[in-house]
């Protein structure tokens, strides 16, 4: 039989479900990364976690995004979330652009897929869910890193890598780090150390903005300024420094962090990618539950790959193809959707998980 998931468990959370099995009332926080068009393969997956499994949910569930998982927990966060979703899996497939696309352009288009979401009322809607509390991440650019140069940003942007290289610490050079929580309750990774940090109180006026701030990624699209009730400043991608949120994201041994991800392992920052050694605190996944498509599912994918930036360059000048893959591979992950209700609820995954 084919496992189209794999489940990965720190040591806590082994031993918890081992015990068990997976209850929703166990996860305390569902932690969302960022990278772009990989979302896609997590489509159905975020579909059944959020409108089946959690649907009986009375306390807060902590969500914690960056850049694509903060836009993912915004749709799951509105009154309505099928519909915000499809409309949100829509309107980014079909993301098109001139042959040469400046910063300003990708913006304008990230703009007009938030609205297409997001609507006149939805950061009303988020910030009166009943139980879930959205919570992201972004950065506050400093010095150079402010600037909308691109020769200046992209001599920052070397200049920021070779440094992560030595030390990941030395990204307090060029980027703040910004928690932007719902205030409502006090998320349990409230105070995450490590780096320089704002956190900022969401609402109504602030949340657009700081959510588009959140996926402004450098050199890609234009950072954003003038945010309600920020310090002044630049903001940009929360992935530059929590790409996949090597965060203490629980504040007790008995809970469990929830973590629907695109592959097995995690990269604490964006510059991180290629740096194999480069690897999360041991303490910040020890109650976390990994869920990843396997790598048998996305041989079955077309191009026998999960969607990424690169595919607006492969597929340049031919959007409909990239819109038709994209496609598809939303639409596979009802798979991994079925796949997951099915072995949580049976309980198999008691037998499935691995150790991480």
């Amino acid at each position: 039989m084919t496992n189209n998931l794999e489940f990965y468990a720190g040591k806590k959370a082994f031993e918890i479900i081992k015990d068990e099995g997976l209850k929703p009332d166990r996860i305390t926080t569902v932690a969302g990364a960022a990278g772009g068009p990989k979302w896609l393969v997590l489509r159905h997956l975020d579909r059944v976690i959020f409108s089946d499994w959690f649907k009986d949910r009375n306390r807060p569930l902590f969500l914690l995004g960056s850049s694509i998982g903060a836009w993912r927990f915004a749709c799951q966060s509105m009154t309505d979330p099928r519909e915000a979703l499809s409309d949100f899996e829509f309107a980014y497939i079909h993301q098109s652009y001139s042959k040469k696309p400046t910063p300003e352009e990708v913006a304008q288009e990230s703009r007009r897929i938030q609205q297409v979401f997001l609507k006149k009322t939805g950061a009303e809607q988020i910030l009166s869910h009943p139980f879930l509390r959205l919570n992201f991440m972004a950065v506050r650019s400093k010095g150079p890193a402010e600037s909308e140069n691109r020769f200046l940003l992209a001599a920052t942007m070397l200049l920021t890598a070779m440094a992560n290289v030595i030390n990941r610490s030395f990204l307090k050079i060029f980027f703040e780090r910004v928690l932007f929580y719902d205030q409502r309750d006090i998320p349990p990774f409230f105070k995450m150390n490590g780096f320089p940090i704002h956190r900022i109180a969401l609402s109504k006026d602030n949340l657009p903005m700081a959510l588009l701030a959140s996926g402004s990624v450098p050199l890609v699209t234009s950072g954003v300024k003038n945010i309600p009730a920020t310090p002044i400043g630049m903001y940009r991608d929360g992935g530059v420094i929590d790409y996949h949120l090597d965060i203490k994201l629980n504040s007790k041994d008995d809970e469990l962090v929830l973590f629907p991800h695109y592959m097995d392992r995690i990269i604490p920052g964006w510059l991180d990618k290629s740096l194999k050694w480069r690897k999360p605190r041991v303490a910040n996944t020890d109650n976390m539950l990994i869920i990843a498509p396997s790598e048998e599912f996305i041989q079955k994918l077309p191009y026998k790959k999960i969607p990424d930036r690169d595919d607006f360059y492969i597929f340049k000048g031919y959007d409909q193809k990239r819109f038709d893959y994209w496609q598809t591979v939303s639409d596979s992950s009802s798979i991994l959707a079925d796949e997951f209700m099915e072995t949580v609820l049976s309980g198999k995954i008691r037998s499935r998980i691995r150790k991480k």
